[in-house]
């Protein structure tokens, strides 16, 4: 009898803990639904402020503002962190055009790949294609050297999760200078990044080998990469290319942190957050306006609650994700050297779109926590709960915090690549409920985790 008795009240608990997270997680969405403050603060935060490019103006706005915002919802701490970051400009607007073998000029959509060099004036040279990376890397010296090297590789469409397709494009904008430049190329322009066959092209990073002279990298729209390639079917064909872009001496910026206190364990740290930065082309909505709101947002719906979490819940907004990754590398590295204890680690940096759940760069055990809290979201519809990544800010506690679990939020991914990095992300491509359904999602898997880890 007493030991039935011991079941009995095990099982109530359960019930009883069950229903107390139902009940909050519900009141979670319902404060960011009627009450939701995500939209407005996404809208001052692209239009008031502007794109962010690291070591701009309007990056050091956008830590003004960061700050401003996170004192103005009244969390428990707000500070700044400092950290050396790089400094790159565009410059005058990058222009080019092709030149068929009838002397016709046809004007061309492109953006300087970031980190790129500029061409010093107009440059012009008989333009090759190759159709993937591979095919350069695997061409002879004569055929390149002297050349615009075109790298053709479009976007697997047949891949549903467009992060993969991403992630087989990526290396063609990363290191398609350097396999250029080895074979003697004096420039390569590469195939947007992008699903849609549009005139909007897409910028991103790129590397450079100090061993391997440098070129200038340029990426061109994806239907202009339609056409150069038509041309190139018919006959030779040269490429007319300038581009102003260069390179400053560091400069210094900062991580805007925000916290509520544990009750509990205060000493134990969940880090979570999104990058303040943005690509100079559009106004960084999606990438990463999204996943900041979605952090800020999520605590202060916490807050808002009077939710007492039990460890202390630390929101930071990373600057330079975009072309250095200095935010997330300094913060890492500063909370080591400090002996915080960081449990866990969380990043919204996959847009603003409806939520379908979270993955987890983590051990197997791991892995199964985050699908044992799969339940909890299953009137919400999310159901992704799966071994993932987490995020390029929170990778860096890896190197320090060995076994930390790295979530990473999971909306729909059809159409971030419509606007990744290109002059269409901007704050009227970013829908106002999927955006709160996504805040709702943040918030309740912090809630979550506090509870759970």
């Amino acid at each position: 009898m007493k030991h039935l008795s011991i079941i009995i009240l095990g099982l109530l608990t359960f019930n009883s803990t069950a229903q107390n997270d139902s009940t909050f997680i519900k009141s979670i969405y319902n404060e960011a639904l009627s009450n939701g403050k995500s939209h407005e603060d996404l809208r001052s935060l692209c239009k008031d402020v502007g794109a962010r490019l690291t070591g701009s103006a309007e990056a050091a706005m956008a830590v003004e503002w960061g700050k401003n915002k996170l004192e103005g919802y009244g969390f428990d701490k707000v500070y700044l962190q400092e950290i050396k970051v790089p400094h790159w400009e565009r410059g005058t607007k990058e222009a080019g055009w092709i030149k068929n073998n009838n002397g016709e000029l046809i004007k061309v959509h492109l953006l300087a790949l970031g980190g790129s060099i500029g061409t010093n004036g107009l440059l012009e040279a008989e333009v090759i294609e190759f159709k993937r990376l591979d095919a350069l890397k695997a061409a002879k010296k004569k055929k390149v050297q002297g050349k615009i090297v075109f790298i053709n590789q479009p976007m697997d469409e047949q891949q549903i999760n467009t992060f993969r397709a991403y992630g087989g494009c990526y290396p063609m904008r990363g290191n398609g200078a350097v396999e250029a430049g080895r074979l003697g190329a004096v420039a390569v322009v590469i195939r947007s990044l992008g699903i849609p066959i549009d005139e909007h092209p897409h910028t991103g990073g790129m590397n450079y080998n100090d061993s391997i002279e440098k070129i200038p990298a340029a990426a061109l729209s994806t239907i202009d990469a339609e056409k150069l390639s038509e041309v190139l079917e018919n006959g030779k064909a040269r490429f007319v290319l300038e581009m102003d872009c260069r390179s400053y001496p560091v400069v210094t910026s900062y991580n805007v942190i925000g916290e509520l206190s544990g009750s509990e364990k205060q000493n134990e740290i969940i880090t979570f957050g999104g990058h303040l930065d943005s690509w100079d082309t559009g106004e960084g909505a999606h990438d990463d306006g999204a996943g900041i709101v979605h952090s800020m947002e999520a605590l202060r719906i916490l807050k808002e609650l009077k939710y007492k979490p039990k460890h202390t819940l630390r929101v930071v907004f990373f600057m330079n994700e975009e072309n250095g990754n200095m935010g997330g590398k300094t913060y890492a590295k500063i909370v080591k050297e400090k002996g915080e204890k960081q449990i866990a680690a969380l990043e919204s940096d996959r847009g603003g779109f409806a939520p379908r759940g979270f993955g987890c760069d983590g051990t197997q055990e791991q892995v199964e926590f985050l699908k044992s809290l799969v339940h909890h979201f299953k009137p919400y519809e999310l159901s992704t709960f799966e071994k993932g990544y987490g995020g390029v800010d929170i990778r860096p506690l890896k190197d320090e915090y060995e076994g930390i679990p790295l979530f990473g939020f999971i909306p729909d991914s059809q159409r971030y690549f419509d606007f990744h990095h290109s002059p269409n992300d901007v704050f009227e491509n970013v829908n106002k409920r999927e955006l709160e359904l996504g805040c709702a999602a943040m918030a309740s898997f912090l809630y979550l985790i506090d509870q759970k880890l």
